[in-house]
C-alpha cells in the first residue's frame, strides 16, 4: 500500500479519532492533516503498522494541542491583567469562544475573590479608567476609602491561592460585563454592582 492508498483508507477514522478527543471539527481536520503531512516527510518503510502509527500519532498530537489550550488560560489567570483583557474585548466584533471563555475564567477569579464593593471599585478602575473621585461619587464613598478598596482588591488578586474552580455560577456578571465593553457603557457594571450591594 502506498502513501496516497494509506491517506485515502486511513484519514477518515483518524478525522473521527481527533473530532472525539478534541470535540471540533475544525480542530480536527488541522490536527489530522499537520499529521499526515509530517508522516509523508519520513521514512515509511521503518513503520510495520501504518494504521497503528497514525492512530498514536494523532492522538499524541490532540492531546499536546489541548495541554496547550490549557497552559494558555491558565497563563491568562496567572498574569491577569485586566487592560489587555478590556483592549482585546473592545476590538473583537465576533467573539470566539475561546477568547470568551479565558475572559470569563479570569472574570471569576475577580468575582470569587472580591467583595461586591470591591469588585466595583476594582473594574471600574482598571477596565474603564475611573478616577477616584468618580468612584466616590458612584459608590458615595470618600476618596481615600476607595483607594484602600482598591489596594484591597489588586491585594486579593495577588494573593496565591488554590486553583478557582471555572464554574462561574454568576454568568450575569459576565454578561454585565461583556455588554458594558461592547457599548462602552460602564454604567451597566454599577447597575450590576449596586443589585448585588442590595443582596
Amino acid at each position: 500500500m502506498n502513501q496516497s492508498q494509506a491517506i485515502a483508507l486511513y484519514q477518515p477514522m483518524l478525522q473521527s479519532i481527533a473530532q472525539r478527543i478534541l470535540g471540533s471539527v475544525a480542530d480536527a481536520e488541522d490536527i489530522v492533516q499537520d499529521t499526515l503531512l509530517k508522516w509523508l516527510t519520513i521514512d515509511t518503510k521503518k513503520i510495520q503498522n501504518t494504521k497503528a502509527y497514525l492512530i498514536k500519532a494523532v492522538t499524541n498530537n490532540c492531546l499536546n494541542h489541548l495541554n496547550a489550550i490549557k497552559r494558555k488560560k491558565d497563563e491568562c489567570l496567572e498574569s491577569l491583567n485586566p487592560k489587555d483583557l478590556i483592549d482585546k474585548y473592545k476590538e473583537m466584533e465576533l467573539f470566539h469562544f475561546d477568547f470568551e471563555n479565558e475572559v470569563s475564567s479570569a472574570l471569576n477569579v475577580i468575582h470569587k475573590k472580591l467583595e461586591p464593593l470591591e469588585k466595583g471599585v476594582f473594574v471600574l478602575r482598571e477596565f474603564f479608567d475611573f478616577e477616584y473621585d468618580e468612584l466616590q461619587v458612584v459608590f458615595n464613598k470618600k476618596k481615600d476609602n476607595c483607594r484602600k478598596l482598591f489596594s484591597r482588591a489588586k491585594a486579593k488578586l495577588n494573593e496565591e491561592t488554590t486553583k478557582i474552580k471555572n464554574d462561574f455560577s454568576n454568568t450575569n456578571f459576565f454578561e454585565s460585563f461583556k455588554n458594558a465593553c461592547q457599548k462602552n457603557d460602564p454604567k451597566v457594571i454599577i447597575d450590576h454592582i449596586n443589585e448585588e450591594l442590595k443582596n
